[in-house]
């Protein structure tokens, strides 16, 4: 049988050990990076930390976490992964499914494609946008950190090529049951797109967490900003936080005893930490997502 012949045994052996393999590179980098940021200055500054910390210390993950400002930006993070994403999927949804319509059932779908495309090569570019955030008053909320970007067009254009995959006759027996459009939508339809929904979600977190330029060029207060904008300016300019009220005298010379490389470090894996806790529970339907969603049938 195939199963017990030599070449098959050869073949599950190499495609094991490659696969083991892909695993090690993939996760000692993540190892390392934890490793570092426990380990004492002087062994980080040296470069001598390998996959296990050396004169292990929780010092630079005590600057971050004892300071109510570091507290407060997780919580916008958190705001502003939730809205946004809310946000996002709704929009996306709700803009995919009329868009996955025949001619004969919305005669402007073509324009409305053309229109939605045509932003994926043309932006209003960025001192445009500043201008129509603090127009519009959003300017310095939480609203300016969601808003000017609810609407991915790459992922609406996924959703849509999703559901024009769907069997038609699900929706012709949902319509003679008496269904309206929303109804299903809702029934029919975004139950069989959770791969698709489930990949626009995780790109959608992980765009909100690790987005940073728009937190420092939009909110006026730093106590406004989300985590990876705090961290980022204070990383990068310890002294422009002291200007703004961000850090005090005390925690800036705390702050000169603790390693440049460790803090750096600490805040990548901060900044991957709760990607890496979410992204098992979506990974199943990640690469089905992304190959249904790409290609028209």
């Amino acid at each position: 049988m195939l199963k017990d012949s030599a070449s098959r045994k050869a073949f599950v052996a190499v495609n094991t050990f490659m696969l083991a393999l892909i695993t090690i590179i993939c996760v000692a980098p993540l190892v390392h990076l934890l490793a570092v940021s426990l380990s004492h200055n002087r062994y980080a500054s040296a470069g001598v930390v390998g996959l296990w910390p050396r004169g292990f210390t929780l010092t630079a993950y005590s600057f971050l976490s004892e300071r109510s400002s570091f507290l407060t930006s997780i919580f916008v993070s958190a705001q502003r992964v939730f809205l946004g994403t809310a946000i996002n999927l709704s929009l996306c949804v709700l803009t995919a499914y009329p868009l996955s319509r025949e001619k004969d059932q919305f005669h402007l779908r073509t324009v409305f494609v053309w229109f939605f495309a045509i932003t994926m090569f043309f932006g209003g570019g960025l001192v445009p946008t500043y201008l129509v955030v603090n127009m519009t008053g959003i300017g310095n909320t939480i609203w300016a950190l969601v808003l000017p970007g609810a609407l991915n067009v790459w992922h609406m254009v996924m959703m849509l090529n999703f559901f024009r995959g769907v069997p038609k006759s699900l929706e012709e027996a949902a319509r003679l049951d008496g269904a309206s459009h929303f109804k299903t939508l809702l029934l029919v339809y975004l139950p069989l797109s959770l791969p698709s929904l489930a990949t626009i979600l995780l790109f959608t977190m992980v765009g909100h967490w690790n987005s940073w330029f728009d937190g420092f060029l939009y909110m006026n207060s730093p106590k406004k900003y989300p985590l990876q904008t705090y961290l980022s300016t204070l990383i990068m300019n310890p002294a422009l936080l002291s200007n703004k009220a961000l850090i005090t005298q005390e925690e800036i010379e705390r702050l000169s005893s603790i390693s440049a490389k460790t803090l750096r470090v600490a805040q990548i894996f901060l900044g991957a930490l709760p990607i890496m806790c979410v992204y098992p529970f979506l990974q199943r339907f990640f690469i089905k997502g992304i190959v249904l969603g790409s290609v028209k049938e």
